[in-house]
């Protein structure tokens, strides 16, 4: 799911786009208002989901292919329908929030602490790394972008080898700190991109939304799951302790 989204990323620059440092200019900075508006809705629709699925257990197969049929529709749809595709991406956002339902369940039944840090968490590093691409040099980390490719064909990869082949405990950890590595990356590069489309006319801000919207759901799965494995793994080791004694 992640790297079909990223690949909406990565074509249409020239040489000479590394070479352009100019400030960003008005018009560019009111559409950067807009996108993160709307990604700010987009995770509102999605907490929304994951609190339907709780509500009704709808979370699921039916929920992952109703946002994947809710993205294509958005963006077969033209850019001038604004409404249409605004509420496409609403859609999809409630349906992803449904899908990591589960995930939000468990976290909350186990410490529902955790589930507020891990958003949190990612709430800081999505505003220090966007902000970071926001205020260097326009198209500093475009270069990150062949990097952050191969990083995620790896972890594609090591996806793939783990479904046949089957995971080790290693092998989870690798491919959770790995893919949280890449998206952080793409919070970075992502944003300069969308700056260098902005600029050169594209001002698609629900396309833009959906971009980050993925770059920052990706890193808060992983966080939490992270953080979820961490502190069941302490309990074990407490409980085993208290055995031994």
């Amino acid at each position: 799911m992640d790297s079909f989204f990223q690949s909406q990323s990565y074509s249409g620059w020239s040489h000479d786009s590394f070479k352009n440092f100019d400030r960003i200019s008005s018009n560019v900075q009111n559409h950067l208002k807009l996108v993160y508006l709307t990604l700010c809705c987009a995770l509102v629709a999605s907490a929304a989901g994951a609190y339907l699925h709780i509500l009704m257990n709808v979370g699921g197969f039916f929920t992952m292919v109703g946002f994947f049929v809710s993205i294509m529709w958005l963006l077969s749809t033209p850019p001038y329908e604004e409404k249409r595709r605004f509420g496409l991406l609403m859609a999809a956002s409630v349906f992803d929030g449904a899908s990591i339902g589960p995930l939000i369940e468990f976290a909350i039944d186990f410490d529902y602490s955790i589930l507020i840090t891990a958003f949190v968490g990612t709430a800081i590093a999505f505003a220090c790394f966007s902000g970071a691409a926001l205020v260097s040099k326009r198209r500093e980390y475009l270069y990150l972008g062949g990097l952050l490719s191969s990083g995620l064909s790896v972890l594609v990869w090591l996806q793939l080898a783990s479904s046949l082949f089957g995971q080790s405990a290693a092998g989870l950890k690798i491919e959770l700190y790995l893919g949280l590595l890449i998206f952080i990356g793409y919070m970075v590069y992502d944003t300069q991109v969308i700056i260098e489309r902005a600029s050169r006319g594209e001002l698609d801000y629900v396309k833009h939304a959906l971009t980050l919207f993925t770059d920052f759901l990706a890193v808060f799965v992983r966080i939490l799951i992270i953080m979820l494995k961490n502190a069941s793994e302490k309990s074990e080791d407490g409980r085993k302790k208290k055995k031994k004694s």
